[in-house]
C-alpha cells in the first residue's frame, strides 16, 4: 500500500531541474506554419519566455539560416532575452550542433523542455535524440507548430511514443509556480497569465478588479 506524502513528484518541472530550448521561432519557417495562428503562436511563445525568464530557467536560443533565408528570432523572445546570442545552425536537428551539446552540458539539467518550429522536424530530431541519450524530454505542443494538423499531431504521437511528454504553455507557466504562497514569483506570474493567458487571464482580472481576489489566499 503506497504512502502519500506531500511533495512533487519527480516527472514535475521546476525553475531548477530543466533547461529550455526555443528552436527556430522565425519568420520563414511562420509563413507555413498552419497546425496554430500565428498571433496565438507568437503569444504562447511569449509566455513561454517570460516564464523561462521570471524562473531562471536557463535557456538557449537556436535558429537556423537567420541571415541567408529564416529569417530574425520572435520579437517576443528578442525583448525578453535581448543579451542572449542565438546559435545559428545548419542542422535540422538542433541536437547534431557541437554547440548546442555544449551548451546543454554545461547547464547540467536531465530534464529538457523543448519548443519550435517545425514540429515534426526541428522538435523530433533533438527530442527522440535527447530522450536516446537517456534525458528526460517535454514538448510545448501550443508553442510549436508545423505545415499541417496532420504533421504536427504525428510528430507529438511519435515522441509521446518513444516517451516525451507534451505540455502546454500555460501549463509551463503554472507547473513552475505550482504554490500560490510563493510570494516571489506571484505577481510576475499573475501579470504573465493576464497578458497571455487567454480566457485564464481575464478571469484573474475579474476576479482582482471585483472582488480584490488573490489566489494565495
Amino acid at each position: 500500500m503506497p504512502t502519500a506524502i506531500a511533495k512533487p513528484g519527480q516527472t514535475l518541472l521546476s525553475p531548477a531541474n530543466h533547461a529550455l530550448i526555443l528552436i527556430d521561432h522565425q519568420s520563414q519557417m511562420s509563413f507555413a506554419t498552419k497546425s496554430i495562428d500565428p498571433v496565438q503562436l507568437r503569444n504562447n511563445v511569449a509566455l513561454v519566455s517570460k516564464a523561462a525568464k521570471e524562473f531562471k530557467v536557463p535557456t538557449i536560443l537556436t535558429t537556423v539560416a537567420e541571415k541567408s533565408f529564416s529569417g530574425p528570432i520572435f520579437s517576443e523572445i528578442k525583448e525578453v532575452f535581448p543579451d542572449e546570442v542565438a546559435i545559428d545552425r545548419t542542422t535540422m536537428n538542433t541536437w547534431e550542433d557541437p554547440r548546442i551539446a555544449e551548451r546543454v552540458n554545461a547547464i547540467g539539467k536531465d530534464k529538457i523542455v523543448l519548443a519550435g518550429l517545425w514540429t515534426s522536424v526541428c522538435i523530433v530530431g533533438p527530442a527522440l535524440s535527447a530522450l536516446d541519450q537517456g534525458f528526460e524530454v517535454y514538448v510545448i505542443t501550443d508553442a510549436s507548430g508545423d505545415v499541417s494538423d496532420e504533421a504536427h499531431e504525428r510528430a507529438v504521437q511519435r515522441m509521446v511514443q518513444a516517451g516525451a511528454r507534451p505540455m502546454t504553455s500555460l501549463q509551463y507557466l503554472l507547473e513552475l509556480q505550482r504554490d500560490w504562497a510563493r510570494g516571489e514569483t506571484y505577481d510576475e506570474t499573475v501579470a504573465t497569465s493576464i497578458a497571455h493567458g487567454g480566457g485564464y487571464g481575464l478571469g484573474l482580472i475579474y476576479a482582482k478588479t471585483m472582488f480584490n481576489a488573490s489566489e494565495a489566499h
